[in-house]
Formats: C-alpha cells, structure tokens, sequence
C-alpha cells in the first residue's frame, strides 16, 4: 500500500558519493503509486519535486530502458520495474528457505502468514502466503504498513537499539487508526519492551478493526533480526487469547525452522 508520495526512510545528508541525477530518478519511480498509477509529466514533476524538464528526461531515460511506458500524455511503469525488486529477493536466499515453511504453517493454523522486514517508520511485505481475505486492505509483496501500530513492525523495532527506537518513533506519524490503537510513545515503548521480552508480538484489532496478528522473529548467523513473519486472523472468529494459546506455538516453530536454515538460533 503507497502513500500519495512515498515517504523517505532516512535524512541521511548527501556526501560526495552522491549521484543526484540517480537520486531524482529513483524519486520519479517511487511517484508512482496505487493512487497515482498513470501520471502526466506535469503530476510527475509535482509528485517527485522535480521541474518539469528534469522529470522529462528521467521518464524518457526509463521509457528507453523499458521501465516507463507512455500512453498519449500518460505516463506508468511497466511490469519490467519488478526487477528491481525481484534483484533483491533472489539475491535473498531466505524468502527460498521461508516460502514453504510458510505454506506448511498457513495449512496448520487455516489462516494468511506473511514476511516482512523494516524500512525506516514501515514495514515492507516481501513474502505473504494468503489463505482467505480478512482485511479491506490489499496486501501483496511491496506493500509498506506502518510498524507502530503492526505485529510485525512491533517485532522489528523490538531489535532496534533505544535511542534508534525512539528516533523512528518520533518519526512516526502515530495516528489512531483504529479505536484500539496505541498512539502514546511511552506506552507503544513499553509494549515493544514486552514484545523483546518475550520473544513474540500479538496486536489486537490496532491497524484494523476485526483483525488480530502475531507475530516472530526470523534471526540469522550473526543474531540479527532480518526479518518477521506472521499469521492473521478474524477477531469475531478466533479471539486474541484463542489465537495465542492455539496458533503461537505453531508460529514459533515455523520461525526457528527458518532461523536454524540460515545458521540462526531461535530467540
């Protein structure tokens, strides 16, 4: 799910390896969203910051390359752009390893498991085997949700050091999307200690009404957190507590299996 303009992860200042031109080309592909997937060069020059002739020639550099299509005065990306992301799943052996345990636990547990990993305030799908639609949100590998108010987010930013926690939360934009969702810093930092405590998450109805996850750590060679997987489920029919004392230990073992795959040990 992309925002009106996609959010920048980092306010990193440019040093002297910085390339500008590549920078604004990745910001004219990133203007494109869900709600902006055909765009004219004026919506695109808006949409990424950029005059209208810098936008010109980045589009009519990635048209060249096959990434941009051109249809009269508009302007999308072509289905060569999943390249890019397809480079840094398959240079990923872990989405391999995860995929069919990921399949075994959907069959167990009867309800939709997914993969993510954290980028900046969001997380972002890179693995999700569906089972039936339990969200009006449409979910697919790419998709970025917010981490504070998400099992899996919760997850990863338990493995964030304190002060870094507090910087990607103050960076959040901490809205109540639901009336179950926690918006204080202080108590959202206490609930992620738990979740690092206890080596699991489980948020109740705080990014969508009806709709409860958990969620585990996979770790790798060198004990880092790389990523969380998850199962989702209907509130009206499986219960928080239900789901804990039923689905968790199911979830646990699926997430060891993949930690122990890549040299891990289970947290």
């Amino acid at each position: 799910m992309a925002n009106a303009a996609s959010p920048r992860t980092t306010d990193r200042k440019p040093g002297d390896g910085y390339v500008q031109s590549f920078a604004r080309g990745l910001e004219v592909i990133r203007s494109f969203s869900h709600d902006a997937p055909h765009q004219t060069l004026t919506e695109v020059a808006a949409r990424s910051g950029l005059s209208r002739a810098g936008a010109r020639r980045i589009l009519l550099t990635l048209q060249a390359l096959g990434y941009v299509r051109l249809e009269g005065k508009l302007f999308s990306l072509s289905p060569r752009i999943l390249d890019l992301g397809f480079a840094y799943l398959s240079s990923m052996p872990i989405w391999n390893l995860a995929e069919p345990v990921m399949e075994t636990l959907v069959e167990q547990v009867r309800e939709s498991c997914s993969a993510a990993v954290l980028d900046g305030t969001d997380i972002v799908y890179v693995l999700r085997v569906p089972t039936h639609k339990i969200m009006s949100i449409s979910l697919g590998v790419g998709s970025r949700l917010p981490a504070y108010c998400t099992s899996m987010g919760r997850m990863l930013l338990s493995s964030l050091p304190t002060d870094e926690l507090a910087t990607v939360l103050a960076a959040s934009n901490l809205a109540a999307r639901t009336r179950h969702t926690v918006t204080d810093v202080k108590e959202l930092t206490a609930r992620i200690a738990q979740v690092r405590r206890q080596g699991w998450s489980l948020v109740n109805q705080e990014l969508e009404e009806g709709v409860v996850s958990m969620a585990a750590p996979i770790v790798n060679r060198a004990g880092q957190m790389v990523a969380a997987l998850n199962i989702s489920g209907q509130a009206n029919r499986t219960s928080a507590r239900t789901m804990q004392e039923t689905m968790l230990p199911h979830l646990l073992a699926a997430t060891q299996s993949v930690s122990r795959m890549l040299g891990g040990q289970p947290v």
